[in-house]
């Protein structure tokens, strides 16, 4: 059961009048010019702190050499956090940061710490902690400031400069008149974050049944909207774990409701804004309920779970337009994340010459010179106007009508239809290309390289494509090479030849998860025990026996001011659930009971929580399903195996495993099962197998619930 720690009360009341200004950040600087101010992170591979490596602010990567600083100067920490694709640390880097007025108060008094938290979410876990316990929400550009030894005393989000200097002012002076009500809250918010989620052993035993699941999603249903998809409420996520989940249950109990959220969602996101109809992939996220106007940001994470979740739906519905949004994101990770090593790179930026979304918008009398004639049908297709559909005489290209209904109305087949819009795609894309790019985060991390790993590996189960196989076997291969060292530690990032950052929890609960997914497509044994291999790895230096979950960091590597654990899902899945999901995958596989022990032990302690806010433990839901309907395991053995494991990837199984090969192989659940001159399908459950079968069709008939 997770124990959440009350909000504290605060001493030190400021009140900021915190805005959401609209103005951008400045366009991007010539490289060629000669910089007047140059800090420590020039030294750092990161793309976003060598963003702020010419501000004058003497900024310190995080580290030991800028605490020491600290402590020998007898200053305050300042801890700001933020990422390459995120568009008001941008803003807050023009307004405060390259300002010399503002650098120079934070030089004066403060030992100044910028942290990218994509390499380091443990870093930006804590602070952000600290900012939802001190304020009640938190974000990016997160900004903490704190004491010589990094515990926090305060943290917000954005600041405009003039409340960003006021704030510092008030702070110093406190720390100059009253330096112990500095150390007595820092004190206290760090008991606080010691108490966020914290996670206690339970010992209750019964796993939930169908009908408290059933309850559960009809308690979620009055936050579902049903007519755009997302949740009732502005700005939308795309939250995949969460349709992943009501899919999973659709198959379970064949609940309409549950299989009219998810592709009524799929469906509107793949018709809105947020959807790049030019380019394909995924914004960040949509800023309004209609799922039209982006927060510009391409993250990998987001598209390579979409690629799952949209593959999985095309499994279950057969919508050509679900095959369509796949192959077009994929073609766009190829062209625009993929590195000549096959590594993924992690982002593009929401801005682009000094513009929020401006390499991505049109405005009407660019249409009309570029296509001409066409433009009418182009313009109707993805609702271009003369005053423009978004802001500034702006327009965001969506869609509102089906193909067959513009189709009717125009007079043409389908397939003119979808000719002359696909040719138009490609001359306008010819002309965005010339325009300024989005920057692009070129840095791979193994936690998004795995999520997208796996997204290959659904596209190719789903629609037999053999190059998304190859590319997920190539990027494997990547990680394998560049990411994992002979001790079997896992590495967090990669840029410029070079591997830098401990692992933490998700780096290897999702290469496990990878590795798992690359075994069920190809039966190849090699990548079953690498997973496995990881897992034990994880086991001994994440697991926490008092609990019996998983911390965050690795045991040599903890030396933040408090060890924390990932719990709630959320854009990504919480790393805690997705190893309980590996160990009860492995635990299949393995015959191991203590793995599965282990996975049940860790659903039994947030049950309540899963039951309580499934919005916030999806990824848990799935494994409780998997609980409570046990999956079939399917085995195939034989020379045929490859054809007859493809043969079942058209429909959609989340309730069963695959395992097999030519011959047995070494696990024990093939043992016995080869039959000479012959191909069987093995249809088994909780060890006990069904007759043998030689058709899918056959097995499949077992299969149904």
């Amino acid at each position: 059961m997770i124990k959440k720690s009350h909000a504290i009360a605060i001493g030190l009341v400021f009140i900021l009048n915190s805005c959401n200004g609209q103005e951008k950040s400045e366009k991007e600087k010539d490289k060629s010019i000669k910089h007047e101010y140059t800090n420590e992170l020039i030294h750092e591979s990161s793309p976003y702190l060598l963003q702020h490596a010419h501000n004058p602010v003497h900024w310190y990567p995080w580290g030991y050499k800028a605490f020491k600083k600290a402590k020998d100067e007898n200053k305050l920490v300042l801890i700001s956090i933020g990422y390459a694709a995120c568009h008001w640390c941008h803003v807050m880097e023009h307004e405060s940061f390259e300002d010399v007025e503002v650098a120079n108060y934070m030089n004066d008094y403060f030992v100044s710490i910028k942290v990218d938290r994509e390499e380091r979410p443990d870093v930006d876990q804590i602070y952000m902690a600290a900012s939802q316990l001190l304020t009640g929400s938190g974000g990016w550009p997160l900004n903490a400031l704190a004491l010589r030894d990094g515990k926090p005393f305060y943290a917000g989000t954005y600041f405009p400069k003039k409340n960003w200097l006021e704030m510092l002012h008030y702070f110093v002076d406190i720390q100059n008149k009253n330096p112990n009500a500095l150390i007595e809250q820092a004190q206290k918010v760090t008991e606080g974050i010691h108490n966020v989620e914290n996670v206690s052993f339970s010992n209750k035993n019964s796993i939930a049944t169908i009908d408290d699941i059933n309850k559960i999603f009809n308690q979620w249903k009055t936050k579902i909207d049903f007519v755009k998809g997302g949740e009732n409420r502005a700005p939308k996520f795309p939250m995949p774990s969460n349709w992943e989940y009501l899919l999973q249950y659709n198959y379970l109990t064949k609940n309409s409701d549950a299989l009219k959220a998810v592709t009524t969602t799929l469906d509107n996101m793949a018709f809105g804004g947020i959807y790049d109809q030019l380019d394909g992939g995924f914004a960040r996220y949509s800023t309004d309920e209609n799922w039209k106007v982006p927060h510009f940001e391409k993250m990998l994470y987001d598209n390579a779970q979409l690629v799952s979740l949209y593959s999985h739906a095309y499994q279950v519905t057969k919508n050509p337009l679900y095959k369509k949004v796949v192959d077009e994101t994929l073609d766009f990770v190829q062209t625009e994340l993929t590195s000549a090593e096959t590594g993924f790179y992690s982002s593009l930026d929401a801005d682009s010459d000094g513009e929020e979304g401006k390499y991505y918008v049109w405005n009407n009398d660019e249409i009309k010179t570029i296509l001409g004639k066409d433009a009418p049908l182009f313009s109707a297709y993805y609702n271009v106007t003369n005053s423009g559909n978004w802001e500034k005489n702006k327009n965001i290209l969506l869609r509102k009508s089906t193909d067959s209904e513009l189709a009717k109305k125009y007079k043409l087949t389908l397939e003119q239809l979808q000719a002359k819009i696909e040719s138009n795609k490609k001359t306008l894309l010819k002309v965005r290309s010339k325009r300024v790019k989005p920057r692009l985060d070129d840095k791979i991390l193994t936690s998004w390289n795995a999520l997208m790993i796996k997204g290959y590996v659904d596209a190719y189960r789903a629609f037999g494509e053999e190059k998304y196989k190859e590319i997920a076997l190539k990027n494997a291969a990547f990680l394998i090479k560049n990411l994992l060292q002979k001790d079997k530690e896992l590495k967090r990032n990669y840029k410029n030849n070079k591997a830098s950052i401990n692992g933490l929890l998700d780096d290897y609960a999702f290469t496990i998860s990878a590795f798992i997914s690359i075994y069920q497509a190809t039966f190849d044994e090699k990548w079953l025990y690498k997973a496995k291999e990881l897992n034990d790895y994880t086991i001994t230096h994440f697991f926490d026996a008092k609990s019996g979950m998983f911390f965050y960091t690795h045991n040599e590597y903890s030396n933040l001011i408090a060890r924390k654990m990932e719990v709630a899902d959320n854009v990504i899945p919480a790393s805690n659930s997705e190893m309980a999901k590996n160990l009860f995958l492995l635990g299949l596989y393995f015959d191991d009971d203590n793995y599965t022990q282990k996975s049940r032990q860790m659903l039994l302690n947030v049950q309540k929580e899963v039951h309580e806010n499934i919005r916030y433990y999806s990824n848990w839901g799935s494994l409780e399903l998997l609980f409570i309907k046990p999956p079939y395991e399917i085995a195939i053995v034989g020379d045929n195996f490859l054809k007859l494991r493809k043969s079942f990837d058209t429909t959609y199984l989340p309730n069963s495993i695959f395992l097999g090969g030519k011959n047995e192989g070494s696990l024990a659940l093939l043992k016995d099962k080869l039959t000479p001159n012959e191909t069987i399908i093995y249809v088994c459950q909780n060890k006990a197998c069904k007759l043998p079968v030689r058709e899918t069709s056959k097995a499949l008939e077992i299969l149904k619930y």
